[in-house]
């Protein structure tokens, strides 16, 4: 008989009953349960009467009566430093360039730190934090100015508004390949339009000017065009190109197959390659995660710019296709990385999946996430080789230039300290060798002065006498100085007043 418990609530005079069991078959430790009004009965676990079939709910939605199970990535994700180094070291450069942005908004690129205060919460900082501190960190970038008592402007270095300049210049020589990045966006969408407020958030990565809704948007219309909608003005495409409805894995897989055939050509035999996955060093995947990834890349390749109206979503030729648009976004950028949460701005335009950042994760061989920074990276893997872009454009060699200006010290440590010190001792030998021609000098005078009429017997180097009758003066723990009571009476002045008057003596 398993033990039972009545207890008396005080609030009522109706019995509680608790049944305990230690014979539970799913609880190693015992459980206690409670029932109202009932009477005591054997039952075995109450949770094998819950239903696992989905019912109706009042919006009509299927439910599960019970928890549904977690649904995790099919590859764990493992952290490579070569690519979280690119996130941790743009960290200053992206502040530089959120403070130059704001800084040649205004007139002659001159800014009082007053107003640039003003923008603190957009740069993220402080409210405490002292602007002229942070910008004393970047002396290669940003030059202080006073003017006045109580006011302090910067502007850019020469060095600084000269790369500034040049930037300019490539941006407006690079408009025919922007314009060919937007039509290709455009075209990989389902309905031929994007929201402009959307595209902002590609601004950067993809190489747009910052006023591009005012300058390319309506330079070009017979490729595309800005439309009104009811979420706001968007970009809608006039003229589809199918030479441009190429996608960049299109034409790497034509490139590898020439070269195949170009090595089949040759006298050597070479052994058979075998096609396989190539996967980040270190990670160690199980044979069924190589086998679900094996399979997936065996999957028909889908265009990007295909029509994907017709793919049913949480399928397997709809994530084929979503990793396909995906992988020619960060094809167009400039570094071949965003960030994850831009790619979620575009669930409409691409039918992309609530579990995106999931998705990306499950294909290792494509991609890499990143979790340093404040938000999640997304990487291309093919275009990096051990953290270094394999081509860069020429405003990321302008973008490199200026890294260099903000990784000046203020203070010079390392190779720059040692020239320093150099230096330095340079200046030390010449002061030594000045020294020695002092002491020349000096003996020089010396002998000028050992004719008895330029001679004081009185030596102005000793110390004054406080001691009246010449006794041993005693200081610290140091030597024991002698000093001679010798008075010269022809020396000693005597106070008077203006009339030659004897002053009285104190």
């Amino acid at each position: 008989m398993e033990p039972s418990l009545l207890l008396s609530s005080p609030s009522s005079s109706t019995p509680l009953p608790f049944f305990l069991s230690n014979t539970l078959p799913f609880h190693s430790k015992p459980k206690l349960s409670t029932k109202f009004n009932c009477t005591l009965q054997k039952s075995h676990f109450w949770g094998s009467n819950l239903s696992w079939v989905p019912s109706q709910s009042h919006h009509g939605r299927p439910k599960l009566d019970a928890v549904r199970p977690i649904i995790t990535a099919a590859v764990k994700r493992r952290k490579e430093l070569p690519f979280d180094n690119v996130i941790q070291r743009d960290k200053k450069l992206k502040f530089v360039l959120k403070v130059r942005n704001i800084l040649v908004t205004q007139p002659d690129r001159v800014m009082s730190l007053k107003t640039l205060g003003k923008f603190k919460r957009d740069l993220g900082l402080d409210k405490k934090r002292r602007l002229i501190a942070v910008l004393k960190k970047f002396p290669a970038v940003f030059q202080i100015m006073e003017e006045g008592v109580f006011s302090l402007k910067f502007k850019m270095t020469p060095e600084a508004e000269r790369l500034y300049f040049e930037e300019t210049r490539v941006r407006n020589e690079m408009e025919e390949l922007v314009v060919v990045k937007l039509r290709k966006l455009l075209m990989m969408s389902l309905e031929k339009r994007i929201l402009l407020e959307k595209i902002a958030h590609l601004k950067t990565d993809l190489g747009l000017p910052q006023e591009f809704r005012d300058t390319v948007c309506h330079r070009y219309p017979q490729y595309f065009k800005v439309v009104a909608t009811q979420r706001g003005p968007a970009l809608e495409l006039t003229h589809w190109d199918p030479e441009l409805a190429v996608s960049a894995a299109e034409l790497a897989a034509e490139e590898n197959r020439i070269r195949e055939m170009e090595e089949q050509n040759l006298i050597i035999d070479r052994p058979p390659k075998f096609n396989r996955v190539k996967l980040p060093k270190g990670l160690n995947l199980s044979k069924g995660e190589m086998r679900k990834i094996m399979q997936f890349r065996d999957l028909p390749y889908f265009s990007p710019y295909s029509d994907f109206s017709g793919l049913r979503p949480g399928s397997r030729e709809k994530e084929k296709h979503a990793c396909g648009v995906v992988h020619e976004i960060l094809s167009l950028t400039l570094e071949k990385r965003t960030l994850v949460d831009h790619f979620t701005h575009f669930r409409e335009e691409f039918r992309f999946s609530q579990q995106l950042r999931g998705m990306l994760i499950r294909h290792p061989d494509m991609f890499y996430v990143s979790l340093k920074g404040d938000r999640d990276s997304v990487f291309l893997r093919e275009g990096y080789r051990d953290s270094q872009l394999v081509e860069k454009d020429r405003l990321l060699l302008i973008k490199e230039k200026l890294r260099t200006l903000v990784n000046v010290p203020r203070f010079p440590k390392g190779p720059a300290r040692r020239i320093v010190e150099d230096s330095m001792r340079e200046s030390d030998g010449r002061e030594d060798e000045s020294g020695q021609e002092e002491e020349e000098w000096s003996e020089d005078v010396d002998n000028l002065l050992s004719d008895d009429d330029w001679s004081d017997e009185d030596d102005d180097d000793l110390p004054p006498d406080f001691d009246e009758d010449g006794e041993l003066l005693e200081i610290g723990q140091g030597k024991t100085i002698k000093q001679d009571s010798r008075q010269n009476d022809e020396m000693v002045l005597l106070p008077v007043f203006a009339d030659g008057r004897p002053r009285e003596q104190w």
